[in-house]
């Protein structure tokens, strides 16, 4: 197998999130076959595919997808989209949703059974979402041409390509409103032909439209993002007039603001340098639960609202303890699955708030609270809830939201949890923990777990930085209790995940009576400090030891990647970043022998080698 070459086989299976395995045979010059597991994005299991190889090694073989040869046996539906397979999104959609549902629910258990003994806790299944088309309450589109040169376009990112955006006028993951609005946007700005921001060159003025809808009052929020030089080409008059424009359009919502966002950054990302109102209020009304949210232009709030309710009453089962037991307990015959919001609702959540095993007087944590959703769902059975949110627009509008809410008992603290930790006061006697794709800061949570709670709630929206999070909390006494699954993202290869955890107790205690001081069957004390010093941890030696040990002594400085590189070749442990890409976009640097030479004598002088 060589690097690009291509080949074809069939997929075997698909790991998450989107890494399908092809099992491809091929005859070497003397007659033997090699079989080659190879990743390919973007293929669906049972998928006769053909590939190009990015990627040739012996452990580690990836293609790229290049053709579909024949169509898996499980592909029985057609698909609702006339952009599937050109744009990136939805790639699930001729799976039937049962059959997308499996595939999730084999990919979480694979990664997580990986880390976690199989059988040791209870799966509670998986949750299908209870929309399955336009169930996104927020979309962020790129301006840019389906191709170079082409007309204006507005909508997704073409397949592959960071480049090439297709209109996504039509998609349908989305309400039907946010098509009209796509389509009278583009429609205005191409007719006084406003150029697209060109990511290459920097030149241009529009770069997206975010549009945020409520599933609950149907209240839509537009956002439009554009370089400050659009004031060079358009008066503000104009934008009113665009304003206008929208709020005439025939919707099934209404358009209660429309903002302006400046970003001259040069990332493709949705920021804001300053934010305008054309029109309205810069939030929309949002219900969970029984309880109303503002959710801002930028804040973090579940994209399934529907999904939302039904992932954060498995969470609030699960924090409420053995929730299950007590319902059945009371006479009604149900599972974690029939806890969903039906007719028996109320008469289950009477039944938690009665049973929550003294939570009436914990301290819960609700760390990555976002807009404060969890902590304030979880407030009317706890003693205080305090939220901590690094994004300070999303804690301002927690604050806001709970103080809407009537809860008094909710402290929401703008910061990194890694240093907030350190000046919280109170300790907590529960923690919710609900971090980001990357999962959580190592530092953090060796904090996190030193805080020794009985039990713990990890909401993850990737199952692979989940089960790397699972494995360091059991090396700490931490035993996975239950495990469940909320499909809040139909037609994509994306997963919820909630687990609950307890902390392992010992099954027995063995009480030593120690004297200490002088004499006989007493243990001086000057032994205990000797001990101590000899078994004293060493030191942990950072980069930082390292550089600055070689520039004082050699002259010069050396890169971190050159002392990586040096424990590489010497075998030493290698920690994983919580970044840490799969593939390195560029080479890794190698030092010069002079500064290799440096890098080990300072290894040695702080023994490490």
């Amino acid at each position: 197998m060589k690097k690009g070459q291509i080949y074809s086989g069939i997929v075997e299976y698909v790991d998450f999130p989107d890494k399908a395995v092809v099992l491809t045979k091929e005859t070497d010059i003397n007659g033997i076959e090699k079989k080659y597991f190879v990743k390919v994005k973007g293929a669906l299991p049972g998928q006769e595919i053909e590939y190009i190889v990015k990627k040739a090694r012996q452990d580690k073989c990836q293609g790229r997808l290049t053709r579909i040869i024949k169509k898996s046996p499980d592909e029985t539906e057609e698909p609702a989209c006339i952009q599937y397979g050109i744009c990136g999104g939805c790639s699930y959609q001729t799976l039937p949703y049962k059959t997308q549902l499996e595939l999730k629910k084999k990919q979480v258990l694979k990664l997580v059974n990986n880390v976690v003994e199989e059988g040791s806790y209870i799966f509670d299944g998986i949750f299908p979402s209870p929309c399955i088309w336009e169930y996104r309450n927020k979309m962020e589109f790129s301006f840019g041409d389906e191709y170079k040169g082409g007309p204006l376009s507005l909508g997704l990112h073409k397949k592959g390509s960071i480049h090439d955006v297709i209109n996504a006028s039509g998609c349908k993951i989305v309400n039907n409103d946010y098509s009209k609005i796509l389509d009278c946007v583009k429609g205005f700005f191409a007719e006084r032909h406003v150029p697209h921001y060109n990511k290459n060159t920097h030149i241009g003025i529009l770069r997206h439209l975010l549009v945020r809808r409520a599933a609950s009052t149907g209240e839509i929020l537009v956002a439009l993002v554009t370089t400050s030089a659009l004031a060079d080409v358009i008066e503000w008059s104009v934008l009113e007039e665009l304003g206008i424009k929208l709020q005439e359009l025939d919707l099934d919502g209404k358009i209660t603001g429309f903002l302006h966002i400046i970003n001259d950054g040069l990332g493709d990302v949705v920021k804001s340098e300053g934010i305008y109102t054309v029109f309205g209020k810069d939030w929309i009304l949002e219900e969970i639960l029984g309880l109303k949210f503002k959710v801002s232009v930028f804040s973090f709030f579940q994209t399934n609202t529907k999904g939302a309710e039904v992932l954060y009453n498995c969470a609030r089962n699960y924090i409420l303890g053995n929730a299950i037991n007590s319902i059945q307990e009371s006479g009604i015959d149900c599972k974690l699955a029939d806890i969903t919001l039906n007719e028996k609702s109320r008469e289950l959540d009477d039944i938690c708030n009665k049973w929550n095993n003294g939570f009436k007087d914990k301290v819960v944590f609700d760390l990555y609270s976002g807009t404060g959703t969890i902590a304030q769902i979880i407030a009317p059975v706890a003693k205080k809830v305090i939220g901590v949110e690094i994004v300070e627009e999303a804690v301002l509008a927690a604050r806001q939201n709970a103080e809407f809410n009537g809860l008094s008992n909710c402290e929401f603290i703008a910061g990194d949890v890694l240093e907030v930790l350190d000046i919280v006061d109170e300790k907590p006697g529960f923690i919710i923990l609900d971090p980001p794709r990357e999962g959580i800061n190592p530092k953090a949570l060796k904090k996190i777990i030193g805080f020794g709670v009985d039990r713990i709630v990890y909401i993850s929206c990737k199952p692979a930085s989940l089960a790397r999070d699972l494995a360091v909390m059991q090396e700490y006494g931490y035993k996975v209790e239950r495990m469940v699954c909320v499909d809040m993202f139909a037609h994509t290869a994306h997963v919820e995940t909630v687990v609950m955890l307890s902390h392992k107790k010992p099954d027995s205690v063995i009480n030593v009576k120690v004297e200490f001081g002088e004499g006989e069957g007493k243990v001086p004390l000057d032994n205990i400090a000797k001990r101590a010093a000899a078994y004293k941890p060493k030191e942990r030696v950072t980069y930082k030891m390292i550089k600055e040990y070689i520039e004082a002594k050699y002259g010069f400085k050396v890169h971190t990647a050159y002392i990586a590189e040096v424990k590489r070749e010497l075998g030493l442990p290698m920690y994983d970043a919580p970044n840490a890409v799969e593939e390195l976009k560029q080479p890794r640097k190698h030092p010069t022998a002079e500064k290799a030479e440096a890098i080990k004598d300072a290894l040695k002088h702080f023994e490490v080698i």
